[in-house]
């Protein structure tokens, strides 16, 4: 019995930290007429309002989709909260939330036999989550104490997705960017093309087809650009994990500056 009281205090122990760590992001909502997208930001430690800083947009996956403004933070809300990247990178983290009846990406999605297909659309209008992230990232990048040559965005799974249609409805407003098990339409590359890229994808991935990271990827080399691109061959969808372990994506994304 006490060694099982043990095991229990210690994971309440941990997930407690865990809590804890998370709620270092702040809750807030941003409201346009009558819509409202809820996000989390974190500020960096010593924040000065007065003093400029780089901006980090992280687009979560479909699983986190909702409005409790909690889940969006499950994947990739503790890479920032390491304490190398606290010491050593003074930024502002967003994490937005899409809502679970939109999606970041302007694309088509069938199931056929439990498998995924993705058409995603050459422009068109942004769907209600992503009009609402657009004028979120002008809300950000407009305040006094954002740097603007060091705005920055990734994302993972719709995410990633998300980050592609970002980047090309404003390409002139990120110094590089990630994409993680995402996709896009080749044709909408040429929009950012000039934008430094890291792409990622899990060989395995049985739900979002690693093509669809490889064909942006293909276009944006026949465009002059030079991206990164990191095949985990035996990942499967969940090629964050891998992603985030990479002791060189922050410190790449960071460097670079328009």
């Amino acid at each position: 019995m006490k060694r099982i009281s043990l095991i229990f205090a210690f994971f309440f122990i941990i997930s407690s930290a865990f809590a804890q760590d998370l709620s270092l992001y702040k809750k807030e909502n941003f409201v346009v007429g009558a819509d409202t997208m809820k996000y989390r930001i974190l500020y960096p430690e010593n924040f000065d309002a007065n003093k400029k800083y780089p901006i980090m947009f992280f687009l979560h996956g479909r699983g986190e989709s909702g409005n409790d403004n909690q889940k969006q933070l499950a994947n990739g809300g503790k890479l920032f909260l390491k304490d190398d990247f606290r010491k050593n990178t003074q930024a502002i983290v967003i994490f937005p939330q899409c809502a679970e009846t939109s999606y970041w990406a302007n694309v088509d999605i069938d199931v056929v036999s439990d498998k995924r297909f993705f058409t995603f659309i050459k422009g068109g209008a942004p769907t209600k989550s992503m009009d609402l992230l657009l004028k979120l990232t002008d809300e950000y990048v407009n305040k006094p104490f954002a740097d603007k040559s060091k705005i920055y965005v990734g994302g993972l799974s719709m995410g990633g997705m998300g980050t592609f249609e970002l980047l090309r409805r404003k390409p002139k407003m990120f110094a590089a960017a990630f994409a993680i098990c995402g996709g896009d339409n080749p044709a909408n590359a040429k929009k950012y093309k000039n934008v430094p890229l890291w792409i990622f994808h899990g060989g395995l991935d049985d739900v979002v087809n690693p093509q669809l990271s490889y064909s942006v990827y293909r276009e944006l080399r026949k465009l002059g650009n030079t991206p990164k691109f990191t095949i985990y061959p035996k990942a499967n969808h969940n090629s964050w994990d891998a992603t985030f372990a990479e002791p060189q994506l922050l410190p790449w994304l960071f460097s670079h500056s328009k």
